[in-house]
């Protein structure tokens, strides 16, 4: 495709898309209660994507707002606080990063409040999965399994596993032997589960100017089983951990603004139809807005935390107090082992001052500042991104709640580039696998600021919720179904404007 065609055809994509966020943003600010009229009018005007991509825009430097971390780039750079905490929460926040290093041992021990660990389990700590803040990674080479594991998941056989799916009573029903999580690790005595199989088939994509990408497809399965075989109906679907920048302002965002953006039944005919899922508070118990997980399944990020805490690690909390992980009633011996709990600490093995200080940390690690947001380069592949579609799910702002839980999130001008919904991704990318309201082709949009920062942070480029994408030309190139026309701009244009726009995503 010719240069000049794109960037007409897109621009009058860009504008219609600007026309609609428009649209979607009057009706969201009509019924946010935090704002006055003033207010309504500024943050109506902040957020409007822009048109005018001949220079940088107020504030996008700052993408995480004034709690954007000023930091150079380095191996650390997801693994400050927030700028604009106080300084007794720096405090809070150094314990919850000790607690969130922090190795668990098996129970019993003698260092009693480190014990408890699994006794299934898939990591010893947060950070085994979340190196360096950062993204997980499958496994590849000498790189082991620890921040990538198969979600187990199967249809309901009874009436009443139906009802208790369609009430969000779980999110999931969890295979009868293996539970919810395949965990290939195990304390002293008693057995694995199993270990992830991975095959890899490469397959070449041509692209406008006589570029060839390979990409590969990948194959699971489960090698070792410990217990018997897996049920016939479970599907198998590899996650890998997400990077943990700026959590604090994504649950900031007011509901509002992330329900507004939703068009299940596509009635404007844009061909994307996003939707909002529904999670169920681990504390309260209500249903609230789902925004965490790769398929939004959880509301909060302590709901988030918690349910690591258990699935991955087997440590109890006051919000998921699972002593025994997810070990199932068919695995005798893991149920008979000893737990961590004790009494004098609180009554289950990471009592509520560990979940606490755990949360406060993961709400408060800041988002990178961006770079070159004015070089020539970096605008023109922002402006092939808006133009190619591709905001119409990675929405480029929002400005947080001035009712944030914490004031340092409180009325925050952010930069996450997503609309925190559910997308029908293809068949491409399909796990087969629903979870709460997400169906087996769906996904949430994940937040793109801090991706160009993946080498340096975590080490590789691997994308997508299972790494099979080496770089970020081919996790556009996987893009399908509600995405799928944003993908076929990128590869019919020219070599020239792919390339400028992966110089953009990589300033994020």
């Amino acid at each position: 495709m010719n240069t000049v065609r794109l960037h007409l055809s897109g621009l009058g994509l860009a504008l219609m898309i600007g026309l609609l966020f428009s649209t979607a943003i009057a009706a969201e600010l009509s019924e946010r209660t935090d704002l006055s009229p003033k207010d309504k009018a500024r943050v109506a005007s902040v957020t409007r994507p822009t048109e005018d991509f001949s220079k940088a825009e107020a504030f996008e430097l700052m993408q995480g707002g004034a709690g954007t971390s000023p930091r150079g780039v380095s191996a650390d750079s997801f693994s400050d606080f927030s700028a604009n905490i106080t300084f007794a929460e720096e405090e809070e926040f150094k314990l919850g990063n000790a607690l969130f290093r922090k190795l668990w041992v098996s129970s019993p021990s003698s260092t009693q409040a480190s014990d408890g660990l699994g006794p299934l389990f898939n990591a010893r700590a947060c950070q085994s999965c979340h190196l360096k803040d950062g993204r997980g990674h499958p496994p590849e080479g000498d790189r082991d399994h620890t921040s990538m594991f198969f979600r187990l998941a199967r249809p309901a056989a009874t009436a009443e596993e139906k009802a208790k799916l369609e009430r969000l009573e779980v999110a999931s029903l969890p295979d009868p032997v293996y539970g919810g999580q395949l965990q290939d690790q195990a304390v002293p005595g008693i057995a694995a589960e199993g270990r992830m199989a991975i095959i890899y088939t490469e397959e070449p994509v041509r692209l406008a100017g006589g570029e060839t990408v390979m990409l590969r497809r990948p194959s699971y399965s489960v090698s070792d089983l410990n217990y018997g075989p897996l049920d016939p109906t479970t599907v198998l679907s590899p996650r890998i951990a997400n990077p943990m920048i700026g959590l604090g302002l994504i649950e900031a965002i007011p509901e509002e603004d992330i329900r507004a953006l939703a068009d299940p039944d596509d009635l404007d005919g844009d061909g994307i139809s996003g939707r909002t899922a529904r999670a169920r508070d681990h504390r309260t118990g209500e249903i609230k807005l789902g925004r965490f997980g790769w398929k939004a399944q959880n509301a909060s990020v302590r709901d988030q935390s918690s349910s690591a805490f258990a699935g991955d690690i087997g440590i109890s909390t006051p919000d998921d107090p699972r002593h025994f992980g997810d070990c199932t009633v068919q695995q005798t011996a893991c149920l008979e082992a000893a737990t961590g709990v004790q009494p004098r600490l609180g009554d289950t093995e990471g009592p509520a001052p560990v979940l606490d200080l755990v949360t406060f940390y993961a709400k408060n690690l800041a988002v990178p500042k961006r770079r070159d947001v004015g070089n020539t380069e970096v605008l023109r592949g922002k402006e092939i991104f808006y133009a190619s579609g591709c905001i119409a799910c990675h929405r480029p702002k929002f400005v947080t709640s001035r009712k944030a839980e914490n004031k340092a999130q409180a009325f925050q001008l952010i930069w996450p580039y997503s609309d925190f919904l559910l997308h029908d991704m293809g068949e491409g990318l399909a796990d087969g696998q629903p979870v709460g309201d997400a169906t087996g082709q769906e996904w949430r949009t994940p937040p793109l600021w801090g991706i160009g920062l993946t080498q340096v942070v975590s080490g590789h480029t691997f994308f997508l919720h299972d790494g099979r994408a080496r770089n970020l030309t081919e996790a556009i190139l996987w893009h399908g179904g509600e995405a799928e026309a944003a993908r076929n701009a990128f590869a019919a244009a020219t070599p020239e404007d792919r390339e400028a726009l992966i110089t953009f995503l990589e300033s994020l």
